[in-house]
């Protein structure tokens, strides 16, 4: 009876939000917000600009929500080809900070990874829309080589984590494309001996450290590891049930680094515990798993395919962060999804849940007429 009072496109709209997805991002949001004012000191400014950057996010993902996979599709050679002329350029003129080449200054700073974090799928995924599935051997190695070239340029930045987490966003599309078990026990092999030929000629110094560091992080509790110890100390300082926000001793008595951005899920930990940290896995949980039921719900291939890889790339966010700062993974600088402080990368993850909403199939609206 009220949809009758409604104009169709605003009807349209609406059923193209899903609300479950949209809630549970938002429960996220509030969680990252009071978690973020309790790891700056209660600094409202830092506060206020994240509340900023989550309400540009949410508009953005009300914005791609309504934009469908045909549409989506035909930007997607454009949005991957302005994309690697960024990072040509980032190379040549980008800005430096903190010893990385990752900028452009267009009268803002503007980091082109993040835009490959979306462009990158979404052009692996238009190359297998009008093809046969499962694959072709010859169609998986234009697929990789659509992978690695973006890669490439980002890891010459350096940026090791960004670049890692596009490469798995691209190979997850594969995936969903079907490939047999046989290539993917195949991959696995090549990516060990990849990665030892990366370790040993690939890298830089401080990516080597980062590695042994993991491996033994008691070598050096001063230097290289003193993140992840003071890390390990937060989150098993909060016990089973924390230690009440804004009561943390490791992030308040500044022990724990950089507890704003990468290292916030110990500021979690230490203050709301085992049951917090339950808590906090297990909105992520519904989130992927949300996100990979819009994905077979997707009108066609293309829709599917992209989905499916945005699901699982939020997945890979969750565990490389949770990992490091639990000392399982070494330290690559990725921050915790929707709750760590940045505002591009909270832009990106919106666009991309805008993106897997947009993507269902849509449904026909019948009006009652006056």
């Amino acid at each position: 009876m009220i949809t009758s009072l409604l104009p169709s496109s605003w009807i349209r709209a609406f059923q193209r939000i899903d609300l479950v997805l949209l809630a549970v991002l938002s429960l996220l949001i509030f969680l990252g917000l009071i978690t973020l004012y309790s790891a700056v000191d209660t600094e409202m400014a830092v506060v206020y600009r994240q509340a900023i950057n989550f309400v540009l996010g949410l508009l953005s993902l009300l914005v791609f929500s309504q934009i469908q996979s045909k549409t989506l599709k035909q930007f997607a050679i454009w949005l991957y080809g302005i994309g690697i002329i960024l990072l040509i350029l980032v190379l040549l003129f980008g800005e430096i900070k903190k010893g990385a080449q990752r900028w452009l200054y267009v009268g803002i700073d503007v980091q082109p990874a993040e835009i490959m974090k979306l462009a990158v799928p979404m052009m692996v995924a238009y190359f297998f829309a009008n093809k046969n599935l499962p694959p072709r051997l010859l169609d998986i190695g234009i697929a990789l080589v659509l992978i690695v070239v973006p890669v490439l340029l980002i890891m010459k930045q350096p940026d090791l984590g960004t670049s890692l987490l596009i490469a798995v966003s691209g190979l997850f599309v594969i995936y969903f494309a079907g490939i047999s078990w046989w290539l993917i026990a195949g991959a696995i092999v090549l990516v060990a001996v990849g990665a030892r030929l990366m370790f040993e000629y690939g890298m830089h110094d401080y990516q080597r450290q980062r590695i042994m560091t993991l491996l033994d992080p008691e070598a050096d509790l001063q230097g290289a590891g003193y993140h992840i110890h003071q890390s390990k100390i937060a989150i098993g300082s909060g016990g089973f049930y924390g230690k009440d926000w804004l009561n943390g001793d490791q992030s308040h008595l500044d022990f724990l680094p950089e507890r704003h951005t990468d290292f916030i899920f110990a500021v979690f930990g230490e203050e709301f515990g085992f049951v917090g940290n339950l808590i906090l896995l297990g909105l992520y949980i519904i989130i992927i798993w949300r996100g990979l039921y819009l994905a077979t719900q997707g009108e066609d291939t293309f829709a599917r395919l992209l989905a499916g890889s945005l699901s699982l790339t939020f997945f890979i966010y969750l565990l490389v962060n949770t990992g490091m700062v639990s000392g399982i993974l070494p330290v690559v600088g990725v921050p915790l999804p929707l709750v760590s402080f940045g505002g591009t990368s909270i832009v990106t993850l919106m666009i991309a849940f805008g993106i897997i909403m947009g993507m269902k199939k849509r449904k026909r609206i019948y009006q009652a007429e006056d």
